[in-house]
């Protein structure tokens, strides 16, 4: 063993699917000593061989060090695999998706068993993992006394931001993200199926689809500043009326192509509404108040 890895904090990994592999072996790259466990454990042999040492139970892995992170399939699951573990004196990193209560009653749950807390949202696949150019990162939320103190070494996987001491941030942050994925892909797809039945090759309105969202994408600060100013009229270029009066033509070219509006519809909807609550010459950020209940 180097000097170079006796010097790097030692980690306990719980959670060897997909992602927790990835994280696995970036820890082992690096050189971070790493215990293991997985309630299948043929899923270790592999990182056995490339110098993970592997727990028999969870319980070992916890005891081994003081660093413990999860990386499991649900909530549920973290209950189940710690439940018969001895947290004290540990800081647990949960970097297992789930909601925002969730996190917030995980990490109740962590320090009435004597642990330290800190929650995570994993924003990347596994095969961004260790690779800094691909620009995964991981969001963090809890004790930042305990993020400082660990941010090194959470950071050779991907890289990390901090979002607030309100341990369910990260995971309301990480959900709030990939909500905006989903819309935008749910976009996608309505572009893709007007042309589906064309002699139009999707390769060729990919880059221009690609290009378009680039460009609309700083409109999300202009939003947010509205938001905060709460005046959503200043500054507007294209007014919530005209908007809504374009609504028909994409509903019409849709029937005429023979797609289902039903990606569509519901936003144009909230338009209507807004429209006939007088916010005419608002742009669209009233229309986030009505999802609001």
């Amino acid at each position: 063993m180097t000097r170079n890895t006796v010097e790097k904090a030692p980690v306990t990994l719980l959670g060897l699917g997909a992602m927790g592999t990835a994280l696995a072996r970036a820890w082992l790259v690096a050189g971070h000593p790493l215990t293991v466990w997985n309630r299948t454990p043929a899923r270790a042999a592999a990182l056995a061989a490339e110098g993970a040492t592997v727990a028999d139970s969870a319980a070992a892995a916890v005891a081994a060090n003081t660093l413990l992170v999860v990386c499991l399939l649900d909530d549920a699951s973290v209950g189940e695999a710690l439940a018969r573990t001895d947290l004290t004196g540990r800081d647990l990193v949960n970097l297992t998706t789930g909601t925002p209560a969730q996190a917030r009653a995980r990490a109740a749950w962590a320090r009435e068993r004597g642990a330290r807390y800190l929650d995570g949202g994993i924003m990347a696949v596994p095969p961004m993992i260790g690779v800094p150019q691909a620009g995964g990162y991981v969001l963090y939320s809890g004790s930042r006394e305990l993020f400082e103190r660990h941010r090194q070494t959470l950071g050779v996987p991907a890289g990390t931001t901090y979002v607030g001491q309100d341990a369910g941030f990260a995971a309301l942050h990480d959900i709030a993200l990939l909500s905006a994925m989903y819309g935008m892909f749910a976009g996608a797809a309505h572009a893709f199926a007007l042309i589906r039945k064309e002699d139009i090759d999707p390769t060729s309105l990919a880059p221009l689809l690609a290009d378009w969202l680039v460009a609309m994408a700083p409109g999300v600060h202009r939003t947010a500043e509205r938001l905060r100013s709460g005046d959503y009229t200043e500054g507007v270029v294209s007014r919530l009326a005209m908007q809504a009066a374009g609504a028909p033509t994409f509903l019409s070219t849709a029937a005429q192509q023979g797609v289902s509006p039903e990606l569509l519809s519901p936003y144009f909807a909230l338009m209507r509404r807004r429209l006939a609550e007088g916010g005419g010459d608002e742009d669209l950020t009233g229309l986030i108040d009505l999802l609001v209940r």
